[in-house]
């Protein structure tokens, strides 16, 4: 029997993984940019927004590396609270909008670069912060290697976050046009990755309210993502499963009935004798 010591969880998240690569597709983001944009301000003042940045606690004198940035969903209120942010991003249509809005909050502080997981942060200009963040950007088949890059360019402190269970998929969308829902590992098997390498994390479970829709045309072109190279068939269900769901929220706000809330873990660890030598560490990531 394969104990829970023996088990490769870099290899298991990979085989139990169903992760699309639209997910690592720039252009997939470029073109969805403007849309989450938009849900992200709306959300100001998320649970999940508030909930990270007091499990951060952030210290007016840290700098701190956001990888996979997106709108700055984060860098734009950490900004506000920290000496500065370096915030990457590997669609240029979100940080055209990171860009924007940057000028609109003098966010002087606050420096934006292209740049994938897979490139050489150091080639690109990156140095060691004091703290390192990944939400909800952990994307890669070898989430070891994305772990112990960010922690070589954290000096204090590491904060990722990762799904609970679906995410932010619901199953019901995909079950009405007649797609598999398949399941993705979800944040257990990072906590478990790093207890292996002698890290305990703390774990913050966050719940993220149910969203809300101006209309139902915004509902659909909200969902429309988790299905990948929509058909006209699958278009045409997911518009009877909104119109079907559709019920009125609080004020002039919709909601789809039933919706569950979604639930996010942010895992946190200091950069000291909870973490083996580094230095040591094996990556393909640079």
């Amino acid at each position: 029997m394969e104990t829970f010591r023996k088990i490769d969880w870099n290899r298991a998240w990979s085989e139990d993984s169903s992760m699309r690569k639209r997910g690592r597709d720039p252009e997939f983001w470029n073109r969805r940019a403007p849309s989450f944009a938009q849900h992200v301000q709306e959300d100001a003042g998320d649970d999940y927004v508030d909930t990270f940045l007091k499990v951060m606690n952030p210290q007016p004198e840290w700098s701190v590396l956001d990888v996979g940035c997106g709108p700055g969903t984060l860098a734009c209120p950490l900004s506000k609270m920290v000496r500065r942010v370096t915030a990457i991003d590997f669609s240029t249509g979100m940080l055209d909008i990171l860009r924007a809005r940057k000028a609109d909050e003098g966010l002087d502080n606050l420096t934006l670069q292209l740049g994938r997981w897979e490139d050489n942060w150091q080639a690109l200009g990156i140095e060691r912060h004091d703290v390192a963040i990944a939400s909800r950007s952990l994307g890669l088949d070898n989430p070891w290697e994305m772990l112990t890059k960010l922690m070589r360019f954290a000096t204090q402190k590491v904060y990722v976050s990762f799904a609970v269970g679906a995410g932010p998929f619901d199953p019901r969308v995909l079950e009405a046009v007649g797609r598999e829902a398949n399941s993705n590992p979800d944040y257990i098997y990072l906590y478990n990755l790093l207890y292996q390498h002698g890290i305990c994390a703390n774990v913050a479970i966050v719940d993220k309210k149910a969203q809300t829709f101006a209309s139902e045309e915004e509902a659909v072109d909200s969902l429309r993502w988790m299905i990948q190279d929509i058909t006209r068939p699958e278009e045409e269900a997911l518009r009877r499963f909104v119109s079907a769901h559709f019920r009125p929220a609080a004020g002039e706000r919709w909601k789809i009935e039933g919706e569950r809330s979604t639930q996010w873990a942010v895992l946190w660890w200091k950069m000291d004798q909870n973490c083996r030598d580094l230095s040591r560490t094996q990556t393909q990531l640079s």
